[in-house]
């Protein structure tokens, strides 16, 4: 038996199989076209070549997306790949996949996967927040995802900033129409907007471990404002444990400076929580997407 993840990013989109013990036995990825019939053209593809490449076939399909289905209308909104939005794309994959297809928001299947058998793995409450081209957050509790009644639980990429200051008000422009959302400042085109000097994210942070003043206080402030943003997290749920994934996951500084940007912060006496790694790194979207489906699913 094998599970199909889909996992569809801005940039690329990716499928794996899975056998029963979640190792992937097959992965294949390729550019998204950034339009909504040739996406779906590419996901059909590539499901069919994993499913080749691995020997068998999958009963249903899981798919991690930017944004999320509105329970009122079924259509996709708050995605940033903006052509998504206001489309039946469950519904459209389905029959371009002749099976059953689960959705579910691409930080919601970093959550999963990384509680399922990641860094989350054993704990109560996680709470995985994706720090890449956008930022975005996950909940899971008991092993099961917390979406809420409106479909937006762990939608903290378009919370504001917590905490502003006077020159971090009211905060850049942001393609959802808000201003100083925490996509703004804490993904990793925030960090090289808020630098200024034209370099993207791992230049700034390859100079600032060379000692370079200007991006070792650029890395500072992205600090300390993921380090508000999660304060607010752990007074809200005060999860087990953070996770992070995405490309600004890769910065190892982030491990050892957060819990100290953190604690000042959080309504409490104490702040032990750990902020951990994705430990399924890039595979974390499409394995919770495999996962979406339980293996007892008809």
């Amino acid at each position: 038996m094998i599970r199909i993840g889909v996992d569809f990013g801005g940039t690329k989109i990716e499928a794996a199989a899975l056998d029963a013990g979640g190792a992937i036995v097959a992965r294949l990825r390729r550019p998204n076209p950034g339009a909504y019939e040739p996406a779906l053209s590419v996901v059909a593809k590539l499901v069919a070549a994993v499913e080749a490449e691995a020997g068998g076939r999958a009963a249903r399909i899981g798919v991690g997306m930017p944004g999320s289905i509105s329970p009122t209308t079924g259509l996709i909104r708050n995605a940033n790949s903006v052509w998504l939005n206001g489309e039946r794309f469950g519904q459209d994959l389905e029959a371009a996949l002749a099976r059953p297809v689960r959705l579910a928001n691409d930080a919601n299947c970093l959550a999963l996967s990384e509680a399922a058998d990641g860094a989350g793995a054993g704990a109560g409450v996680v709470f995985a927040a994706i720090l890449g081209t956008g930022c975005g957050g996950g909940v899971v509790v008991d092993g099961r995802l917390l979406e809420g009644r409106n479909g937006v639980a762990g939608e903290w990429g378009h919370t504001p900033l917590p905490w502003p200051t006077a020159q971090e008000h009211p905060g850049p422009a942001c393609w959802c129409g808000r201003r100083g959302c925490l996509e703004t400042w804490i993904s990793g085109p925030a960090l090289a907007a808020d630098h200024g000097t034209g370099l993207v994210a791992p230049e700034i942070i390859a100079q600032a471990r060379q000692g370079a003043p200007g991006a070792l206080a650029s890395l500072q402030r992205y600090v300390d404002r993921l380090g508000r943003a999660l304060a607010v997290v752990a007074d809200l749920i005060d999860p087990d444990v953070i996770v992070l994934g995405g490309g600004m996951s890769n910065v190892a500084e982030l491990y050892e400076q957060l819990p100290a940007a953190i604690a000042p912060h959080v309504f409490a006496d104490g702040f032990d929580t750990p902020v951990r790694a994705a430990v399924h790194g890039d595979s974390s979207g499409v394995r919770g997407a495999a996962w979406l489906w339980p293996p007892e699913a008809p």
